[in-house]
């Protein structure tokens, strides 16, 4: 998770640093990656996979991937142009967005009673809702201008949040490195 924003990191899963690598293979890695990153738990998603079904989780990582190429076309153009019209990729994101149902439930709190709402999924495909809300909020809450992809060997997003916001690489370890000893050898090159 390299991206600093899930939105990111949900972008960045097509890629490992250097080589392609599909990591939203089926559905289980779907599901897999929406636990890890923290949206649903292990146990509710073990309840939705039992729920749906193998063939519906794979066909909503499917449709996540198709979403995950058309949100980095859009975002990188956003990115450009934040003030652009993007009337179209508003109406697609809202359509997303109104997969999700929650419903509110009182429970016990540590500081006694609270409201909690809680996702409610009538399909695998509404799923896809939360990923649409994490690049709802990064559009909105996020400047466009330090949103970037890495200038090495990859193509990793992230937001750049160091104090100068000169950050060109996705990892200093990863991408800053592998470029820091290229320049070595080319200086000894010479």
């Amino acid at each position: 998770m390299l991206g600093g924003h899930r939105a990111l990191d949900f972008l960045n899963t097509w890629r490992n640093p250097g080589e392609p690598v599909e990591t939203l293979t089926d559905g289980a890695a779907l599901a897999e990656w929406l636990a890890g990153v923290g949206l649903l738990g292990e146990a509710e998603l073990a309840r939705l996979r039992r729920k749906f079904g193998e063939a519906a989780m794979d066909a909503a990582a499917a449709e996540a991937r198709r979403f995950r190429e058309w949100a980095r076309d859009w975002l990188g153009r956003w990115r450009e142009s934040p003030a652009g019209r993007f009337e179209r990729e508003l109406e697609t994101l809202n359509k997303l967005l109104a997969r999700e149902d929650r419903e509110r439930q009182v429970v016990k709190g540590a500081g006694g009673l609270e409201i909690r709402e809680v996702p409610r999924f009538d399909s695998a495909s509404s799923l896809l809702s939360l990923l649409a809300a994490d690049v709802a909020d990064l559009i909105t809450r996020e400047d466009p201008a330090l949103v970037r992809e890495c200038s090495g060997d990859c193509t990793l997003w992230f937001v750049d949040r160091t104090r100068s916001h000169r950050r060109i690489y996705c990892s200093a370890a990863l991408c800053g490195n592998r470029a820091k000893v290229a320049a070595f050898r080319e200086r000894q090159r010479e």
